[in-house]
């Protein structure tokens, strides 16, 4: 019962009830990535929708998929897939608010403070 609700009032844990009555409807499954979003077309081809697996954060959906999304191609990457360049890096989804987010030496959040040898602190005569 729990579920349920969270799907009628919630966006941000899956997808709601409206959106899952559209994707029943009107929906035409196209692929899914390797975080387990699935990727969904209308069957005129005009909208593309992603249903998250887990918290909607949009930085979860990888580069080929955003493209695909926003009509940059219209193959969809799982029946034509985006050839990778031998610089890029594996997709990596936003970690800021994360115990592994970035932060910079002597940040409070390292624990550990930093010595510093390019700072003098002024003395009053």
């Amino acid at each position: 019962m729990l579920d349920f609700l969270k799907r009628v009032v919630t966006w941000w844990n899956g997808q709601t009830l409206g959106t899952q009555l559209y994707t029943w409807r009107k929906g035409v499954k196209v692929g899914d990535d390797a975080a387990g979003n699935i990727y969904y077309q209308s069957r005129d081809g005009k909208r593309r929708w992603v249903i998250f697996n887990g918290e909607a954060e949009a930085s979860r959906v990888p580069p080929d998929w955003h493209g695909w999304l926003h009509h940059t191609w219209d193959e969809a990457p799982s029946t034509a897939p985006v050839p990778r360049k031998s610089w890029e890096q594996p997709h990596q989804p936003n970690l800021t608010g994360t115990a592994a987010a970035y932060a910079p030496p002597g940040s409070i959040r390292k624990g550990v403070p930093v010595e510093r040898r390019d700072y003098e602190a002024w003395q009053p005569e």
